[in-house]
Parts: C-alpha cells; structure tokens; sequence
C-alpha cells in the first residue's frame, strides 16, 4: 500500500494543535481542507484518548466555508439533515447521500471519458494539458466532489446507451457551434 492510499495521519494535541505525523508540522484546517481536496483521505485522532475525530473536523471545515459564503448545500438540505438527526430515517439518509456522490462522480467520470473519445482534437499536440486544464475546471465547478477522473464501468446498459447517444449529439452541436465561433 503506498502512502497515497492510507489515510494521513493528523494527531490532535491538547492545546488543540494538529500535527501532520508525515511531514513532521502543524497544520491548519484551511491545510487539511487542501491534502482532500488534492485526493487524499485524512484522519485525525486525539493524542491522548486516541478518539478518531475525523468526522467533527470535517464538519467543521465544511461550516467555515458555508459561513465564507462558499455555499455549497442548499438551506433545504440542511434542514432536512437537521431534521434527519431525529426521526428514524437515520440509517437512511447516510446511504442516500453517499450513493448520490457517488452517482455525480461516476457522472462527471463519464462525462470526460466521452469527450475525449469524441473529441477529434484528442490527437492535436498540447491536447492532454487542455484536458488536464477541463478536469481541473469542473473539480472546481463541482467544489472538489470529483475525485475519481478515471474509466468506470466496462460497458453501458440499454437505458444508459440512449443516454449517451444525446450527450454525444449534444457535444457534436457544441462543437460546430464553437467552431463556428472561432471563425
């Protein structure tokens, strides 16, 4: 297992400090928000209890940047997560959100896996920097939710095959339209 693939190790000390245990530093959450944001999985635990606190300092990075005016969940959604906490769909509303991530990246996956294979500039040199720059742009649009740019699943069903079709449709048209814009 490389060091990419486990989790980084943040140590949380009793003056509330966090410690980077690979790099030997304190880091800040604003540091933490950026080691995910760049794909990699973190998990932070207090010293002396040993408590995994993870999820309270994801929360809480996520409150700063609803509060900066960086909104990303709807009013709606916070209270039907607020709500959530006390009924018995509890078990359910995890499930549903993480499936729902999980449908937007394989989307966005695919959505960038078919415009290359479409693209007839895909052999045009300085191409893969234009792609890098396309990826780079809708992990910004998506504020970060697109972790996995690669390849998903082999083959499409029926239903998905249609589906495809009007989204490479809809590509060729905008590709004559920003052809003819260029012009």
């Amino acid at each position: 297992m490389s060091d990419n693939d486990k989790p980084l190790l943040i140590k949380r000390y009793a003056s509330r400090r966090l410690y980077n245990t690979e790099t030997s530093d304190y880091v800040t959450l604003e540091d933490i928000a950026g080691f995910i944001r760049a794909g990699r999985e973190v998990k932070i635990v207090d010293l002396k209890s040993g408590d995994d606190l993870t999820r309270q300092y994801l929360l809480q990075i996520i409150a700063e940047h609803e509060s900066k005016g960086e909104s990303v969940l709807p009013l709606a959604v916070l209270n039907d997560l607020v709500r959530s906490y006390t009924t018995q769909a509890t078990s359910v509303v995890p499930q549903f959100l993480a499936m729902s991530f999980e449908m937007l990246q394989d989307g966005q996956s695919k959505m960038v896996e078919n415009m290359s294979a479409m693209n007839p500039m895909a052999k045009m040199p300085g191409f893969e920097a234009m792609q890098a720059q396309q990826q780079a742009f809708l992990k910004a649009m998506t504020g970060g939710l697109a972790g996995n740019w690669g390849p998903s699943s082999p083959s499409p069903e029926n239903g998905e095959e249609e589906g495809l079709d009007d989204i490479k449709k809809q590509l060729a048209e905008l590709q004559a339209k920003l052809s003819k814009m260029s012009k």
